[in-house]
């Protein structure tokens, strides 16, 4: 029988949480996002959005009040919410949007109005269909299908428009493009590409340090800078 909690101990080690402070915390249910970049909704509500106290505090604000991710209402509060997730309370006219911090951790970042209908999608793997088709499948579970030619490789970001899913831009990895590391020692680390060779990736901070990380681990977040504010606003914390 699947269990609906878990140790605090044995928690991701990218949940910001006190581990010591009860026994037991809500497990998030299988879903597109990896388990160690996502937490329950209602956790993300309680640590680290702070709009609730409890667990059962949570799970009534999500039950009760409009609470929107990705622009689609979610009532469960064992909805897995992941990195770049936006989350939306509509009532309260606020928005934000799940990203890691400069210690690898789920962090919640506020968002404009504008930002909150804008998602970057890695592109895990390619699927041809009947008919010249070809199915992208992303790192947040969305398929999404090309009809016309298909420029869109492995690794690479779209900036879609939600809820509609239209693709608003295309973010190659490729040297010189804006990344955030979602793996490895570095994990939260912004950065741009410096070289790829095969599976690895050198990358170079602001203050001109190099890394070498793999491909796996870089998430690309705009071009020659980070397509969104949001960003900003993270390097602040």
């Amino acid at each position: 029988m699947v269990k609906n909690h878990l140790k605090r101990i044995a928690a991701p080690k990218t949940w910001k949480i006190d581990r010591k402070e009860n026994t037991f915390i809500t497990q998030p249910k299988p879903g597109a996002h990896n388990k160690d970049y996502s937490m329950p909704l209602s956790l993300a509500l309680r640590e680290l959005l702070k709009v609730a106290k409890s667990a059962k505090e949570a799970k009534q604000i999500i039950k009760i009040k409009d609470v929107f991710v990705d622009k689609r209402k979610r009532v469960d509060e064992r909805f897995p919410v992941g990195v770049m997730d936006i989350i939306e309370f509509p009532q309260l006219e606020e928005q934000f949007r799940l990203l890691l911090d400069a210690k690898g951790r789920l962090t919640a970042v506020k968002s404009g109005p504008k930002e909150s209908g804008i998602k970057l999608s890695r592109i895990e793997s390619k699927t041809k269909l009947a008919g010249g088709k070809t199915q992208l499948n992303m790192n947040d579970g969305r398929n999404i299908i090309i009809v016309d030619k298909d420029p869109y490789k492995t690794g690479d970001t779209l900036q879609l428009a939600l809820p509609e899913q239209k693709i608003m831009d295309h973010f190659k990895l490729e040297k010189g493009a804006s990344v955030m590391l979602i793996g490895g020692k570095h994990s939260g680390m912004l950065a741009k590409i410096d070289e790829i060779s095969g599976k690895k990736v050198i990358i170079k901070t602001a203050k001109n340090q190099k890394h070498e990380t793999l491909r796996r681990h870089t998430f690309v977040i705009g071009k020659d800078k980070p397509a969104l504010d949001c960003f900003k606003e993270l390097s602040k914390q």
